[in-house]
């Protein structure tokens, strides 16, 4: 039976252009979407960064249309493949305060309700205005550090220097319709709602797609030197559903104003719903990939997860405890122009191994001929 991909596709797809990946039986293919019409571009290019590094966008092979979906046997994989993955942190105000809350509270969900309310009283509305690396930044900082309330995270919030990090290894990501992974020993932890900006290897951004930066607050509160063992765990990366293309009609500018909205759905019928504004960041997008660039050099590329202003303090099952996944949450992303991300919660330890890796994504393709098109 045909794979219905209409139904994660914007309402306006018929008038975009696409890029994603699919699993075939022969192994990973480049996919395309152009004006309504699926496209097969592997016999081309045989790899996202490829395609993008060299402007190999055209139309391929096609496949039909749109809302026939994808042939039988075939199923949507992330559509990144040998892109680094990068995250921005902290790139919102009340992001940052819950960074602080985190922290301060050790990662003990049962305090935080507490340490929230006295930190937005003293400086909610203050950070909320500053522009990050501002003269007025630095002074915020003397008060915050006078009250003796300054926090790493703070720092990143409002200070010069962004939070960059690298997410999850090459070509781990899952994709629309996949498990996604929290680890079995967390007990405070949530779905990050966001923006992934795709970057060519100068850093040119050409389009976007969403993604769910899983967040561990448990670990991560106990102590930043963690973030890695918050972040980055099989299955905790979630990409997709496809690249929306920058084209006349969407552009950066489109990006900016984006909502992103999450709804949480749990196994016992509870019910979450939020939303990342994209107007509300604290850095500009480009801002974040001029810093993600940095000092670095991306041959194939990379994506870079712009942050989120989602905080989840709705309490789930104990008072002021807040909210943390259960197994079997369907977690949905969705921006009206970009598409829709769902995924079901699992555990990392009980997620389908990640098993094609660069060594293996590279023998698939020379066992298909297809490796010299990379």
């Amino acid at each position: 039976m045909a794979i219905n991909i209409q139904e994660c596709l914007p309402a306006d797809h018929a008038n975009g252009r696409f890029l994603g990946r699919a699993q075939s039986p022969d192994g990973p293919c480049v996919i395309a979407i152009d004006r309504g019409v699926l496209y097969d571009l592997t016999s081309r290019v045989s790899s996202v960064s490829g395609a993008i590094a060299r402007r190999e966008l055209d139309s391929g092979t096609i496949i039909g249309p749109v809302e026939h979906g994808m042939p039988d046997g075939w199923s949507l994989l992330s559509p990144i493949d040998l892109q680094c993955i990068k995250a921005a942190g902290v790139t919102f105000a009340l992001s940052a305060i819950e960074r602080v809350i985190e922290e301060q509270a050790r990662g003990d969900a049962a305090k935080a309700a507490a340490i929230r309310s006295q930190l937005e009283d003293k400086v909610g509305s203050g950070i909320r205005s500053v522009v990050p690396g501002s003269e007025e930044a630095a002074q915020l900082k003397a008060a915050l550090i006078e009250e003796g309330m300054w926090s790493q995270y703070l720092e990143v919030a409002i200070g010069p220097d962004a939070e960059i990090f690298s997410k999850s290894p090459v070509l781990s990501s899952v994709g629309h319709g996949g498990h996604i992974g929290v680890r079995s020993d967390s007990s405070w932890n949530n779905p990050e709602p966001e923006v992934v900006l795709v970057c060519d290897p100068h850093g040119e951004v050409v389009g976007v797609t969403l993604g769910n930066d899983v967040n561990l607050r448990d670990f991560e509160g106990r102590s930043a030197l963690l973030l890695s063992k918050a972040k980055d765990n099989t299955a905790s990366c979630a990409v997709g559903p496809f690249i929306r293309l920058f084209d006349d009609d969407f552009t950066i500018e489109d990006v900016r104003k984006a909502n992103v909205e999450l709804t949480i759905d749990g196994p016992e019928g509870y019910r979450l719903v939020g939303r990342n504004v994209m107007a509300e960041i604290s850095r500009d997008p480009l801002e974040l990939v001029r810093q993600c660039l940095s000092e670095h050099h991306y041959p194939d590329g990379f994506v870079l997860f712009c942050g989120t202003l989602f905080a989840p303090t709705q309490d789930r099952d104990v008072p002021e405890a807040g909210f943390t996944h259960k197994i079997g949450d369907v977690v949905t992303i969705r921006s009206e122009r970009i598409g829709t991300l769902r995924n079901t919660v699992t555990t990392s330890r009980d997620a389908a191994p990640w098993e094609m890796g660069i060594a293996g994504f590279a023998r698939n393709l020379a066992g298909r001929g297809l490796i010299e098109k990379i």
